[in-house]
């Protein structure tokens, strides 16, 4: 839970209600069932009376998104509550299965008003296309399938979060297990990494069935909705209008060629500067010139502390926004038994408030995660004043944008949490970082894509496919050998492959876009960032190429611009360097 249990309870509405009952339990199955058929029985003949139609269906989503997202967040919280685990799971399994129905009835009814009603053509064209685009994918013997598919990734998340390690005397999460990576004793280094590795194959096979249930259950869905494979329904489900599986294949070439051989080149001076014949996993992390690894903090306060005096050094409107949340105790950040792996942001919709989850354990990359999700907040902070709850949340490619454009921007003001030498490092090893994910996203988005234009394929070959595909994008440099069943489920710790497939080329797509920003910021921090904060308050209201001509970037993710920034990058992380 987080540190302050009262935060739930505190959440008001962000506008007062005209539609939903203030005492209205929105939880309760036949409660809600109600409320949407009343919108679903209401005579609209007037252009006005489809907008006030809208704008109640508006305030009813976001007040049960609100009362949903409250469940998952506290459930991820404490993944090992059972009455947690329990209120969620039936939120799912009753609720959420009842209401898909009248949502796409009214989706139906919207529809078919449009035929009669004029409306702002410009205003309306992205809510229009996306209801267009779920009635045609609605398939209520899908229904079930969906319930059974959220129900598995909530047991993938409790089975994450209960995985510890006793190493040294002590019980660890695999969070804090991840700061030996960072200590120059290299023998403690492999002993904590193979110790980490051997507790997540303890439950390789366990995780190999659970996605192999979600993996056919993909499949079944897309075949109901009338598509060939599940990837192709993905697509069209993340409502993908702007590119194609194609685009995401030249996407991987290019990363194929202009990033891969400058990670190889990263990986091969880290193992000279290191002394090493062989790079190994646990050595990637590591400060290759032996120095003891950056502390940013020792408690949890103090990262906030940082993080805040950072944002208020870049704009006083982002510093309030992020002070707010501190206040209002929207931030989950410490890392403990039984809480689920990773970090988030979630909107709760309806107070149009922020709120921040993450596994902090006192690492340089905690202060990087908590900027990221941070960049998040600010987007649905920003986006807040939009009437319509379907405006209010921008497709991915660019929510990422958001996040990993405030992570860029704050690369050179690293100061709050070391002195001038360190900050130094830190932002050296963040624009490895820079680098680096682009060849992972690309691994990840590749072996996915193969997975699902395959439905028919084994284990065995889901493995082959999995080692093909790290081995292309990743330089080659690590070594491997002796490690192979770890490599081959390295693939196990990617959630998003678990909960949320095909949602990671986002990334890709959006680190370009962010990389653009930075390019803008350096020249200009002021214009760069009244682009970024305008951008931000469109939410999803425009179109995905629209958003990034507002921040002032392009939306490409062609090999040109990607030499191009990497070029950048590549500069600039030398210039680090060389000041170690």
């Amino acid at each position: 839970m987080p540190e302050n249990k009262n935060v739930f309870a505190d959440l008001i509405p962000y506008a007062a209600r005209k539609f939903v009952p203030a005492d209205a339990s929105l939880t309760d199955k036949e409660t809600l069932l109600g409320m949407y058929q009343v919108l679903l029985d209401r005579p609209v003949k007037s252009s006005d009376e489809l907008e006030r139609w809208l704008l109640d269906l508006s305030e009813l989503d976001a007040a049960v998104s609100q009362a949903a997202g409250i469940l998952y967040v506290s459930m991820t919280c404490q993944t090992d509550d059972p009455v947690r685990a329990g209120q969620y799971q039936d939120f799912i399994e009753k609720v959420e299965p009842a209401l898909k129905p009248l949502h796409d009835a009214l989706n139906r009814k919207y529809l078919k008003l449009r035929e009669t009603i004029a409306m702002d053509a410009g205003r309306y064209l992205v809510h229009d296309r996306a209801v267009r685009a779920a009635v045609e994918m609605f398939v209520e013997k899908n229904i079930p399938l969906q319930t059974e598919l959220a129900l598995l990734s909530q047991e993938y998340q409790a089975l994450c979060g209960a995985m510890t390690v006793e190493f040294d005397g002590k019980e660890h999460t695999l969070p804090e297990m991840s700061r030996y990576m960072e200590d120059p004793d290299r023998d403690l280094r492999e002993r904590a990494w193979r110790a980490t590795a051997q507790r997540r194959l303890k439950d390789k096979d366990r995780i190999e069935q659970l996605f192999q249930k979600m993996f056919d259950l993909r499949h079944q869905v897309a075949v109901n909705a009338g598509f060939a494979n599940f990837r192709d329904y993905q697509f069209k489900s993340y409502l993908r209008f702007d590119y194609t599986p194609e685009d995401c294949r030249k996407f991987h070439s290019a990363v194929r060629d202009v990033v891969v051989p400058l990670r190889a080149v990263i990986d091969a001076q880290r193992r000279d500067s290191m002394h090493l014949d062989k790079l190994k996993p646990w050595d990637v992390s590591v400060d290759p010139l032996g120095r003891p690894a950056l502390q940013p903090f020792k408690q949890v306060d103090e990262l906030v502390d940082g993080v805040g005096r950072i944002m208020r050094s870049l704009d006083s409107e982002l510093g309030a926004i992020f002070d707010s949340m501190r206040a209002s105790g929207l931030l989950d950040l410490s890392s403990r038994k039984g809480k689920a792996p990773g970090g988030y942001q979630n909107t709760f919709d309806e107070a149009r408030q922020p709120f921040i989850f993450m596994n902090a354990v006192g690492m340089d990359d905690d202060v990087h995660t908590l900027l990221h999700e941070a960049g998040h907040a600010f987007h649905a902070s920003l986006s807040a004043a939009e009437p319509l709850v379907f405006y209010r949340h921008a497709p991915m490619e660019f929510c990422e944008v958001a996040s990993m454009s405030m992570e860029l921007m704050a690369s050179d003001r690293l100061e709050v949490f070391y002195n001038a030498k360190d900050a130094g490092r830190s932002a050296t090893e963040f624009f490895e970082g820079a680098i680096s994910v682009l060849g992972w996203v690309a691994t990840i988005d590749a072996f996915q894509h193969w997975m699902y234009e395959n439905p028919k394929h084994s284990a065995a070959e889901r493995r082959s496919a999995w080692l093909k595909f790290a081995k292309e994008f990743s330089g080659g440099v690590v070594d491997w050998s002796g490690l192979e069943e770890e490599e081959a489920c390295l693939w196990h710790r990617q959630l998003h492959i678990f909960e949320v497939p095909f949602y990671y080329i986002e990334y890709g797509i959006a680190q370009l876009g962010a990389l653009q920003i930075w390019q803008r910021f350096r020249r200009d921090p002021q214009i760069a960032l009244g682009a970024y904060k305008q951008a931000l308050t469109l939410g999803g209201a425009r179109p995905l190429p629209e958003l990034f001509t507002a921040a002032g970037i392009r939306f490409d993710f062609s090999r040109e611009i990607m030499a191009s920034l990497m070029d950048d990058v590549c500069r600039e992380w030398k210039r680090l360097r060389a000041a170690q």
